[in-house]
């Protein structure tokens, strides 16, 4: 029998970075100052990961095991990634 994990749905976060769809707890906006505070709170407890390539964070994705993911890619689009509706990519 195959693991569970195995079958789980992959969430795109920019530039071929992925997310297991199930861990993901919130997408946020990045721009807000209790936003950068959780940032930088990840930042010091080793519990944040870059996936922007160098650009700008657009977005903050917290997953169950309290890790924070900055992505490029826009909150919204995100979001409609994770219920399915996979739009062009605009990364």
């Amino acid at each position: 029998m195959k693991g569970k994990e195995m079958q789980s749905k992959l969430l795109n976060v920019g530039f071929g970075n992925v997310v297991i769809a199930s861990r993901v707890v919130a997408i946020i906006t990045a721009n807000s100052a209790p936003i950068k505070r959780l940032k930088d709170l990840a930042r010091d407890d080793k519990r944040l990961i870059d996936a922007t390539q160098g650009r700008r964070t657009r977005s903050i994705i917290v997953t169950d095991s309290n890790h924070v993911v900055l992505s490029a890619i826009q909150a919204e689009t995100i979001a409609q990634r994770l219920e399915g509706k996979e739009e062009a990519k605009k990364e």
